[in-house]
């Protein structure tokens, strides 16, 4: 076979691509990658931060010819041979994957060349690189949400919406997406993805539901941004006009579900991210700092007891009795999420269709969306 660079194998099957969760490796620089990239994706580039920026200066000083003799001046020998080592790595562990650059042009034909030269293996890569994959998704988003409808899942802070959502097939976890549990005391210890990143992963999702034909989707019911990050506003206007279904929840099993996410799985999520007493320390700072956000909301004598009761049970927390969390999330829910819950949820009154509870809601939106239950 031949193994000049334009007669090495290109694909465009982009829908497939993501459909299958193909393994993807992406030879851009790393600050391309961290501005947005894809899942199942690995950063192998073949010119750093520092060498791209001089090949684009010299780029702009001297041309193209100039600008890519610059680039394999800067990547020979023992660097190269780092770096096609690295490559080579990746296509014997995914043999089923394709490569990328930006457009699909020079950075990757000389990847697909170095991958030749060095195993034999001819690798395909994406016609159009990233620029054509992003494109895709973008519009695919439109698409899919042409064809699903959502129906939002809407109920008190507590209601354990997200753990219901996984017991459904035709849903999408927006706040796993956004990484993110949707409100201030809703930040995990590691931020948030880029914005690219999250909207090609919800484009990708809801491309998965579109292609099994499903009519309905179901969402947990937000606003127009999940933490710092924006939801799209077509599906913001999507989400506008869309059903409400309630999931009722009794207060005490809501606290447990607090207490469960915000004291056991953030605390245990912070000293696993840093060590036992430094996560301990940022853990705490975290509560603190949501409780304060909201004092202007709150008033200030409301606030003023719920801060003392957290100081409390940070107390109490470090003396074993880590029950005493309880007391400030009964404050928390009752005084601050629920009145707030009450005045959102009346604006759209009109678009609420069924109130219940789990087993209740589950049989509701089997009947009149469709929806299917996870076996």
């Amino acid at each position: 076979m031949s193994t000049e660079f334009d007669d090495l194998p290109q694909v465009d099957n982009y829908r497939e691509l993501f459909l299958r969760d193909t393994p993807l490796l992406d030879v851009r620089a790393p600050v391309e990658f961290e501005q947005g990239a894809f899942p199942h994706t690995i950063n192998v580039p073949l010119i750093n931060d520092e060498e791209r920026t001089e090949i684009g200066i010299r780029y702009k000083q001297q041309g193209q010819d100039a600008a890519i003799e610059l680039g394999h001046q800067l990547v020979q020998g023992e660097t190269k041979a780092q770096r096609v080592e690295k490559w080579a790595e990746f296509v014997k562990q995914y043999p089923q994957g394709v490569l990328y650059c930006f457009r699909g042009g020079m950075r990757s034909k000389i990847t697909q060349q170095w991958i030749y030269d060095q195993t034999g293996i001819v690798y395909p890569r994406v016609k159009g690189g990233y620029k054509a994959l992003r494109r895709f998704l973008i519009d695919t988003l439109e698409e899919s949400l042409q064809q699903l409808q959502p129906v939002l899942l809407s109920g008190r802070t507590g209601s354990g919406k997200t753990l219901f959502l996984q017991k459904l097939v035709q849903q999408v976890d927006l706040e796993g997406i956004y990484h993110h549990r949707g409100s201030v005391f809703g930040k995990h210890v590691t931020p948030q993805p880029a914005q690219i990143d999250i909207e090609n992963q919800l484009s990708i999702a809801l491309l998965k539901l579109q292609a099994q034909h499903y009519s309905y989707i179901v969402l947990e019911d937000e606003g127009g941004n999940i933490g710092s990050r924006r939801l799209p506003e077509i599906l913001i206007e999507k989400m506008k006009q869309a059903p409400v279904v309630v999931l009722e929840v009794d207060t005490p099993e809501r606290i447990d579900i607090i207490f469960q996410e915000y004291i056991i799985e953030s605390l245990k999520e912070h000293q696993q991210h840093y060590n036992e007493a430094e996560g301990w320390q940022h853990w705490q700072q975290q509560l603190f700092d949501a409780v304060d956000k909201i004092r202007k909301r709150l008033g200030g004598q409301r606030h003023k007891i719920l801060r003392q009761q957290l100081e409390e049970a940070m107390q109490q927390h470090r003396s074993g009795n880590i029950d005493a969390h309880r007391q400030w999330i009964e404050t928390l829910l009752i005084e601050y999420y629920d009145p707030m819950y009450d005045f959102q949820l009346e604006k759209k009154s009109d678009r609420v269709v069924f109130k219940g509870k789990q087993d209740a809601v589950v049989q509701y939106l089997a009947q009149h969306y469709q929806v299917e239950k996870r076996s």
